[in-house]
């Protein structure tokens, strides 16, 4: 039988008592469900601050027009929900992560785009993007890191340099570097595989093993990527020096230099590190995973100081691990918290039903394992969006806990 089309309705018609569905996907859902019962008037204040236009109603076509006392209190209401509602706060903070995040993107396309064709036009823009950076980062005192996503099966090089950048800047910023570094950091992140865009695509896209031949292309990119940069004289050093060691190690086993510790500069060993976890994570599917492989198989190869501030920053539970709560729930880990082993996850049965944002750091439940995809159901993959790509963004939603 035909799948019957839902009716569209604008943001005005909306009234108590409809189920409706929003036209977003589920990381810019600020309910983080598909049908959504309308029972308070918070929540279609909600609805009136996301960017859409209209709204699916999937039942409770019967019911009459907004009347005016409804109105009205809306408008009362809209304000204290933004106050008091912890978990839409916690959700708006991560909408917002996740719109800055694909902007981020395309303003990096844009610049690598400009690499050969216009160089200077690719510098303002990168120092544009990096000021937007900086100033989400410094947006409050305390910064936390929440999963986001970019919508495609595969990471992108630009969207892997702004994880990288936003990474890496929250562990230089805890190690105390001064804006200047950070910036560094973060223009380094943004482009340190720009020398890629010189790599066939049939050897950058491989799913399988490489070759000698095809590795020892691959290992071309970051020289690749510093003469593309260089050749326009208008990038700090320290900017280019990234981009051509952020695959060094400190024990001189990396390349393409085979440099060691005291000839890496600082803010090229942050980055150095983070791109390092990405590509534990971007093997082994798992953020927790990848960060005790770390531990374990690259002992010497990065500084200790920095690699226990990637476990401060990141948690214990990093954002986008797949977890078991106290509660037999299973989870996906969406932001960290000032608790390494309480972050804020996104949780449902084990069939993938009655799933809500949960604050672990109020300690009703716990992580009691960390799980494989493959030991969830359909249903729990296809809610937690198991199979998303992870990359991280700044948030700075503060929850202390319940009272």
């Amino acid at each position: 039988m035909a799948k019957q089309e839902l009716t569209q309705i604008p943001l005005s018609n909306i009234v108590l008592g409809l189920t409706i569905k929003l036209p977003l996907p589920w990381t810019k859902n600020p309910f983080f469900i598909n049908k959504i019962k309308l029972e308070q008037a918070s929540q279609i204040a909600i609805i009136n601050e996301l960017d859409i236009d209209f709204v699916y109603v999937i039942s409770g076509h019967e019911l009459l027009p907004l009347t005016e006392e409804t109105t009205e209190s809306l408008e009362d209401v809209t304000e204290e929900v933004v106050e008091t509602d912890h978990k839409g706060l916690a959700k708006k903070s991560m909408r917002l992560g996740q719109k800055r995040f694909i902007k981020a993107i395309n303003d990096s396309r844009n610049i690598f785009s400009k690499v050969v064709s216009d160089p200077e036009g690719m510098y303002r823009e990168s120092a544009a993007l990096v000021e937007d950076l900086i100033e989400h980062l410094f947006e409050s005192d305390t910064v936390n890191l929440s999963l986001v996503d970019h919508g495609e099966k595969d990471t992108s090089i630009t969207a892997h340099g702004i994880s990288i950048a936003v990474l890496s800047m929250v562990i230089g910023h805890a190690n105390g570097l001064d804006k200047s570094k950070l910036r560094d950091i973060a223009l380094g992140g943004i482009l340190h595989d720009i020398g890629k865009l010189k790599v066939p695509d049939d050897i950058r896209r491989k799913h399988g093993e490489l070759t000698q031949p095809e590795m020892n292309f691959m290992k071309m990119h970051p020289n690749l990527g510093f003469d593309l940069v260089n050749r326009s004289n208008l990038f700090p050093s320290a900017v280019l020096d990234v981009i051509l060691h952020h695959h060094e190690y400190i024990d001189g086993t990396g390349y393409p230099d085979h440099l060691t510790k005291d000839e890496i500069l600082e803010t090229t060993q942050i980055v150095a590190l983070v791109n390092d976890y990405q590509m534990l994570l971007h093997q082994y599917h798992s953020p927790q995973l990848a960060l005790g492989i770390l531990f374990k198989q690259r002992v010497g190869k990065h500084a200790d100081n920095l690699i226990s501030l990637l476990v401060k920053v990141l948690g214990i539970y990093p954002p986008g691990t797949l977890v078991k709560l106290s509660d037999d729930q299973v989870a996906k880990v969406m932001m960290t918290t000032g608790e390494v082993k309480k972050p804020h996850v996104w949780a449902c049965n084990d069939k993938g039903g009655s799933a809500s944002l949960r604050f672990l750091i109020d300690g009703e439940v716990e992580i009691v394992e960390v799980i494989k995809k493959d030991t969830l159901s359909d249903g729990a993959i296809k809610t937690l969006q198991a199979d998303n790509v992870i990359n991280f963004y700044f948030n700075h939603f503060s929850y202390q806990g319940a009272l």
